[in-house]
């Protein structure tokens, strides 16, 4: 009898909610008009566009004009960084501040800033992921362009204080981006009381589909577009604007908020289930970034004497789904670049695996994960003495 697999990657994609679907067809079929277009079919999805753009900026607490629709978390990082970086260089702010537990999307712009001429300068950190405040206050001065920082860590789960934060780097006239794909529906976010300038969701983190995403960009704040062309979103994102997925990322983000509170709850009293469960069988096992504050849906744990790659493909073979780190890692070889900042020793971060739970987890699918997680350890331990 087939065994039903388990999806443990939620941190990489979800599924696309029935709801979100349902909401997305009309625009797929008869509500298929240009919003730039001036007849009645443009001015019907001209409409559903400003109310998606509404709708998700309540979530956000903000107005609907500061919400600029994206393909996604990257082009959403690299707007805020690289569009407030040239926009405010010729003002003398010439360095650019983030931490190096980052995305790859932020690492990638701070980089590219670097490239034009910005001073990159990296945050300290605690071991389990947290930033260090003494380094904050010594590098983030009156030379800093914009401060990003990723409010939930998408490998280990640790919450940064991005509301304290914000308030520290705006006082001493610095903008301020965080990257909340990973937040969005785990911590509280209000643009009208925190004052960071900008923010980024990702709908396929939270059941809408891949590709759309939205950057909050506060109202009056300056930035110069990565693209040329247009005048759509005021002309900080050029080009056609997708409805049917900006349909789709409002009704995913208004069922997030409704289910937030329950949702949190029940997966974190999964997430503790399953690393008590793991410890109590693999004592030696590390759970990184645990004393911490963390998000409840993602477990970052090493075994020693194990390497990730051969446990998430017994996984695999078992019908669980994982990952070594984050997506954009997939087929990489290389440590995690997030456990590598933190110190963690380079056996332990190769074989760090993460578990990110959401609404496919239930608690018979963690029952058999911590039923077969120590066997395929110890399998794999033998393996590795053998060799």
């Amino acid at each position: 009898m087939p065994i039903d697999p388990i999806y443990l990657d939620h941190a990489a994609t979800t599924p696309v909610r029935e709801e979100v679907f349902e909401a997305m067809k009309p625009f797929f079929g008869p509500r298929f008009g240009n919003p730039s277009s001036t007849h009645r079919w443009g001015r019907e999805a001209r409409a559903a566009l400003d109310e998606a753009r509404e709708r998700v900026g309540r979530c956000l607490g903000a107005r609907a004009d500061e919400i600029c629709f994206t393909s996604g978390g990257t082009e959403a990082d690299n707007l805020a960084i690289l569009g407030a970086w040239r926009a405010l260089k010729a003002k003398g702010r010439t360095a650019v501040v983030t931490t190096p537990i980052e995305h790859k999307a932020i690492l990638g712009a701070v980089h590219q800033a670097a490239h034009e001429g910005a001073e990159e300068r990296f945050l300290g950190m605690t071991p389990d992921g947290v930033i260090d405040p003494a380094s904050f206050d010594e590098l983030v001065d009156e030379k800093v362009a914009v401060c990003s920082m990723m409010w939930v860590n998408n490998e280990i789960g640790s919450i940064q204080a991005v509301p304290e934060l914000s308030a520290k780097a705006k006082g001493r006239g610095a903008m301020v981006h965080t990257d909340a794909v990973q937040a969005f529906g785990k911590v509280t976010i209000d643009a009208q009381t925190q004052q960071f300038d900008f923010l980024t969701i990702s709908g396929h983190k939270f059941g809408a589909p891949k590709g759309i995403g939205a950057l909050f960009i506060r109202r009056g704040t300056h930035i110069e577009p990565l693209m040329h062309g247009g005048t759509q979103d005021r002309g900080r994102r050029p080009g056609t604007e997708n409805v049917a997925a900006a349909v789709g990322l409002a009704r995913a983000a208004e069922l997030t908020l409704a289910e937030g509170e329950a949702h949190c709850a029940r997966i974190r009293k999964l997430r503790d289930k399953l690393e008590a469960g793991i410890l109590a069988k693999i004592p030696d096992a590390v759970i990184h970034g645990r004393g911490a504050a963390r998000a409840p849906h993602i477990v970052n744990i090493s075994v020693p004497g194990t390497d990730s790659e051969s446990l998430l493909m017994a996984l695999d073979l078992r019908g669980i789904a994982a990952s070594g780190g984050s997506a954009c890692q997939s087929g990489s070889i290389d440590p995690s670049h997030v456990l590598t900042a933190l110190g963690v020793r380079p056996d332990l971060a190769s074989a760090a695996i993460r578990m990110s739970l959401g609404v496919l987890t239930t608690d018979q699918s963690i029952d058999r994960v911590i039923e077969i997680f120590p066997a395929l350890v110890a399998k794999a331990r033998q393996l590795a003495v053998a060799e």
